[in-house]
């Protein structure tokens, strides 16, 4: 896939059948390491590898209720070092 940015966007009304459908489609991919993403004007080919970072936020707001689901990942070779938590203690005072 080619570098830069690329997006992807699809909202529907779908019954809970239909969404349960399209999240294990999306477990599959994410499995495979390849989740392909079209509708009929748009599409984008993701490909998710190594530590996946996963974010639930759910909302209750009266009558509306919310559920988001954020997963990312870093795709480029060149992921970047948070760098390792060392702790040394030998070290005297």
């Amino acid at each position: 896939m080619s570098q830069g940015k690329n997006s992807f966007r699809h909202e529907s009304l779908q019954d809970a059948q239909s969404i349960q459908g399209l999240l294990k489609a999306i477990t599959k991919g994410i499995a495979k390491g390849r989740v392909e993403l079209r509708d009929d004007g748009d599409e984008i080919l993701l490909e998710p590898q190594g530590l996946l970072q996963l974010k639930v936020t759910a909302r209750q707001d009266g009558e509306r209720n919310r559920l988001d689901l954020r997963i990312t990942w870093q795709s480029d070779e060149k992921r970047r070092d948070d760098g390792s938590l060392r702790v040394n203690a030998n070290s005297k005072r």
